[in-house]
Formats: C-alpha cells, sequence, structure tokens
C-alpha cells in the first residue's frame, strides 16, 4: 500500500511538468537579437528549443518554398555570421540548438520538421512553432499571405502543429550588438520584445493545461509596437488587447514608368488596420500590443465539425485583454522591472553536438516521461509483493 501511495503521489508530481519541445524561426535571420533572447527566455522557462532560421533576411518571400541548390553559400550571411563557402545548413559555433539554413521561411519550418528534429535531435514534431519576433507589422489579412514570416506559421499549422507569429515596430539587430543597459538605463528593446513574447507564448500554454497549445487548424499573430527602452520609458510594458484583422489590404503595387517595372508598397499599414474587440473607445493604439487570433480550415465545406470556434475567447489566456476591460495591465505585468543588467545575460554555451547516433538533447518532458516509466514499473513490482 505504502509503495503505491509513493508512486501515485510521484507521478502526480510529474504529471504537472509542461516543458515543450519548440522550434523558434525567424524570417529576418538566425543572428537578429531578438530570435535569441527569444530563445534564451523560452529555455530559461524550461521549454526545450530549437532555433532554425535563415542566414540572411527572407521577408517578404510568403509562402514560396525556395531550398538552395548550392550546398555550400555563395555570398557571406547577414552581418558576416556565416561566410561564403561555409555549408548552406549549419550551426551557430557556440550552440548546436540554433541552426542556420539558405532557403525562405518556409523552408526553414520544412527542414527543421523533416531534418533536424528527426535526424539531429531525436525527436518528433515540435508542441509549437514560434516566428519571430519579425520587424515590422503584420496588419490586414492580406498580408498575412505576403509575409514570409507569417508563412512560417502556416505551415506549421497545416502539418498540425500550433503555431504563433510576433512582430515588432523595432528594426532587427544581430544578437553580438544587444545591449545589457541602454542610454536611458533600461533593457535592450530586443530582451523587452523577447520578454513579451515569452510572457504571452507561456501563457498560451498554461491556459492549454497539458493539452494542445492552441485548437488544430489555429494560430496567432501578434503585433507588437515600437518598445522606446533605448532612449526612454514612454512604452516598455505595452498590454496585450484582442484584437481582429480587418480586410484593408497592407500592400499596393506602383508603376515605375522610368523603368517599366511595378513595385510593392506597403502603405500606413498601422494599428488602424485593427480593430480591438469590444475595446475600440478605450485603447491608445500607440502602445498595446494586438493579438489575433486566425484559423486555417480549407475544406470546411465539406467536414461536418468546423474548426472554428463559437467563442474565440475561449483560448485566450487572461493576459490578453477583451471585453473593454480596464485599466489595462501591461504584457510584462503590472510592477515588472525593465532596468538595463536585470535579465540580458547572453545564453549559456552548450556543449559540441555528440558523436553520430547519439541523441543530440534530450528535453526535460523526456526525462519527465522515462520517470515516469520507471515509476509504472515500480508500480506494477510493489503491486506484485503486496
Amino acid at each position: 500500500m505504502h509503495t503505491v501511495t509513493f508512486v501515485a503521489a510521484a507521478a502526480a508530481l510529474l504529471s504537472h511538468v509542461e516543458a515543450l519541445n519548440i522550434l523558434i524561426t525567424n524570417a529576418d535571420g538566425f543572428g537578429t537579437a531578438s530570435v535569441r533572447e527569444l530563445y534564451r527566455q523560452m529555455t530559461s522557462i524550461g521549454h526545450n528549443c530549437y532555433v532554425v532560421a535563415s542566414v540572411a533576411a527572407q521577408t517578404g518571400a510568403g509562402l514560396h518554398a525556395e531550398f538552395t541548390t548550392n550546398p555550400r553559400l555563395d555570398a557571406d550571411g547577414d552581418w558576416g555570421l556565416v561566410k561564403a563557402g561555409a555549408p548552406s545548413l549549419g550551426t551557430d559555433p557556440t550552440d548546436n540548438h540554433i541552426w542556420y539554413y539558405n532557403g525562405t521561411a518556409t523552408a526553414q519550418v520544412l527542414v527543421a520538421l523533416d531534418y533536424i528534429y528527426p535526424t539531429i535531435g531525436r525527436l518528433e514534431a515540435p508542441d509549437l512553432v514560434i516566428s519571430g519576433p519579425n520587424s515590422g507589422s503584420n496588419s490586414g489579412t492580406f498580408l498575412e499571405t505576403l509575409s514570409g514570416a507569417m508563412a512560417a506559421t502556416y505551415v506549421a499549422i497545416e502539418r498540425g502543429i500550433p503555431a504563433m507569429a510576433f512582430w515588432t515596430g523595432n528594426e532587427a539587430t544581430v544578437y553580438s550588438s544587444l545591449n545589457t543597459s541602454t542610454k536611458a538605463g533600461l533593457q535592450d528593446p530586443a530582451t523587452i520584445n523577447a520578454r513579451l513574447a515569452s510572457n504571452l507564448v507561456q501563457a498560451f500554454i498554461s491556459k492549454a493545461n497539458g493539452d494542445r497549445v492552441l485548437p488544430e487548424g489555429y494560430g496567432v499573430t501578434v503585433d507588437l509596437p515600437y518598445i522606446t527602452s533605448e532612449t526612454s520609458d514612454e512604452c516598455t510594458n505595452p498590454p496585450f488587447v484582442l484584437t481582429r484583422a480587418t480586410q484593408d489590404v497592407g500592400v499596393k503595387v506602383a508603376y515605375n514608368h522610368k523603368s517599366g517595372v511595378f513595385n510593392r508598397m506597403h502603405t500606413d499599414a498601422g494599428y488602424k488596420q485593427f480593430e480591438a474587440t469590444d475595446m475600440v473607445s478605450t485603447v491608445a493604439p500607440k502602445c498595446l500590443s494586438a493579438v489575433t487570433v486566425f484559423s486555417l480550415d480549407y475544406d470546411a465545406s465539406h467536414r461536418r465539425q468546423c474548426f472554428n470556434l463559437a467563442d474565440v475567447t475561449a483560448i485566450i489566456p487572461v493576459l490578453v485583454h477583451s471585453n473593454a476591460t480596464t485599466p489595462l495591465t501591461g504584457g510584462l505585468g503590472a510592477n515588472a522591472s525593465i532596468a538595463g543588467n536585470s535579465s540580458s545575460q547572453p545564453p549559456t554555451p552548450v556543449e559540441a553536438p555528440p558523436p553520430s547516433g547519439q541523441t543530440a538533447v534530450t528535453s526535460i518532458a523526456t526525462l519527465a516521461q522515462w520517470s515516469v516509466n520507471l515509476l509504472v514499473l515500480g508500480l506494477v513490482v510493489g503491486m506484485t509483493l503486496l
């Protein structure tokens, strides 16, 4: 009886482990400060993360899946992090969970799902794909299908994996330029953007309570505002607000009479392209993060059960404001510190990849599963001895 009680208690404790396998990608490139900071934040929470992103920015490629035909780079990658002649697929020299590939955003996800995860990581498909934080805005439904960063979420969702995309009003910067303290004595914008993204992702994970992070066919896209921490604290802790994308087109084309070709133009795709759910008169859009839920279900007319929920707020964590809630709480928390040097330490380098044939990494979730198996075995043995 004591054996059974001990095993049941231990198994109950392990059932609370919510560490996930998470793929992080970025259309701005694997060397951006925001993607490295998000990787660090999510790893510090306890999740097993891989970064697979482009060696050079791949914005605007949409769902186009372009795979290099050259096993080696014919030009330097962005910021000179990877030199011409290097393999077209490779890792950061200090961390074998951070990968680059010379292809579009769509290709990054496919390479990760069909090669890196099963072959290098000895893992099944990730539980969640996060795209970003990417520089720019994803305002308007039309722009989503032109965006390389958004395409990464589409591919994941179509492969049955929940996905979230994050955007920021700040420009992409290389991770080596990350400041532990800005001129204003605050955290680097990339660090704050990553903290906002990781807080929201973790809120969705906690809301799911061990189930899928998002229902099948669903994704989330988040527009983070311009973080002002380089010069002031004017916008450093924006609240998350549930929004819906309008039908306004965020991209137009213009004919260049001199060159004889058409050029794509981004219109003023600011937060006015979003409608805050039941909060239109209560939200100042300058410093808020717009959270939009979308669904992909191409054969909905042929299905008895459609993926669309009657009330989308059923999957929204309390961190996201809706229904005209006031006052608004910042996405970092009401009393979060943004002082410099508080959470901007560089990631701890990991060991070099293990010899071929061994597992590259064992996730916390996998360890938990092994422990459960051992406990079950102990339960069987204990019951036999009673």
